[in-house]
């Protein structure tokens, strides 16, 4: 199974200019602006920001009321997120008809008895602290698993998900050209999608799906922020930048640098993936020592690959005596294996669905520990 991607070979085939039209094409010389995030024009319905500055505002129900946004500031990142006032407005609730009007259903309004909503309205019933739209390819089949899982082990109450899945048409994984095609198609309908989560009125984004997140280095993932938040009007969590603050919160020297220096990577990525992957954490800090690609055949290949193959691959990273070992895509389960495994190796692992979910919500003050989800989740 040493089929991994040693970074001295990648990188030394980039400096050195061999297959220029490859180096062109992989991410590596990333510029803001050249991604189309264009929204398919055929789709029909185009959604709209929520209403972050009026005084009122008119419900979906049709009731005007005051439109109380907050702010919350990240406790991660220190950026600013506007929560929509998604509450003070609802609900529109009959609780009697009246004699005739509950026998009949001809209810006479002198009769009527609604539900005071007060001056503050009701908060969604299951979902009153937060409610969290989370974008999964259509192929994924994974991340809402693993997100629901660790949620209920922890007996968080009052936050959930609604899912916004991205259309992926052709989900084959086999060669580099294949996995920019890929990107392509999330691109072409990441802000329908956005448009479509949307209508449950959600807080804060969470992106479940996270090659895109690392093409381009950081600067390619704060674009991608960018353009999610230009869509929505809302914060949103990516799993490169996830894994960037996972790594760093577990402790900082006293020189201001991070106990965790050298990382290496198992992803389920062919090797352009892998490029981006190493280009994203050597801009943000840390040195690659290893990489190892699965190079899956499609997107729903990847949720297939067993556990025991994983493991085996961690057992042959951690040889390296690396700081810490990440794993990227999302829909390769690891949450469960990294959880394990981290007192065998006796290193931090980092799995990103773990990663996500901590960062998201940590930036929003969430602070409950989370068993059985790695160290991450149940120390910081």
């Amino acid at each position: 199974m040493r089929c991994s991607t040693r970074v001295n070979v990648i990188t030394s085939q980039i400096v050195a200019g061999e297959e220029v039209d490859v180096a062109r094409k992989d991410g590596s010389d990333f510029k803001k602006g050249e991604r189309d995030f264009s929204a398919k024009s055929d789709m029909g319905y185009v959604g709209e920001k929520p209403d972050l500055t009026s005084a009122m505002k008119t419900y979906t129900n049709g009731i005007v009321a005051p439109n109380r946004v907050r702010t919350v500031v990240g406790n991660l990142t220190g950026r600013e997120h506007k929560f929509p006032d998604w509450q003070t407005g609802y609900p529109v609730c009959l609780l009697d008809g009246g004699e005739d009007g509950n026998r009949k259903m001809d209810w006479k309004p002198e009769e009527q008895v609604w539900l005071d909503r007060q001056d503050t309205g009701f908060p969604a019933c299951l979902e009153e602290r937060c409610k969290f739209m989370l974008v999964v390819p259509s192929t994924n089949t994974t991340v809402e698993h693993d997100y629901w899982r660790m949620l209920f082990d922890a007996k968080i109450k009052g936050v959930g998900f609604h899912t916004a899945p991205i259309l992926i048409e052709a989900p084959k994984l086999v060669t580099d050209e294949d996995m920019l095609e890929f990107l392509v198609q999330f691109r072409r309908q990441i802000l329908y999608t956005l448009d479509v989560g949307m209508t449950a009125q959600p807080d804060y984004i969470i992106m479940g799906m996270s090659a895109e997140t690392f093409f381009g280095g950081m600067e390619g993932n704060m674009e991608l922020v960018g353009e999610i938040t230009d869509r929505s009007g809302l914060g949103v969590a990516t799993g490169a930048e996830a894994c960037k603050y996972a790594l760093e919160a577990f402790g900082k020297l006293p020189d201001g640098t991070n106990k965790i220096k050298t990382i290496s990577i198992v992803d389920p990525y062919v090797t352009i993936g892998d490029v981006n992957v190493i280009k994203f954490f050597e801009e943000v800090g840390f040195k690659v020592q290893e990489i190892h690609g699965f190079k899956s055949g499609s997107a729903t290949d990847i949720a297939h690959i067993p556990a025991d193959a994983c493991e085996q691959v961690i057992r042959r990273l951690a040889e390296g005596r690396p700081d810490a070992i990440v794993q990227c895509g999302t829909n390769l389960s690891m949450v469960d294996v990294a959880d394990r495994m981290e007192m065998e190796v006796g290193i931090p692992i980092i799995a990103i669905n773990a990663a996500t979910l901590w960062f998201a919500l940590r930036e929003l003050g969430f602070n409950d520990p989370i068993p059985g989800a790695t160290r991450l989740l149940r120390e910081h």
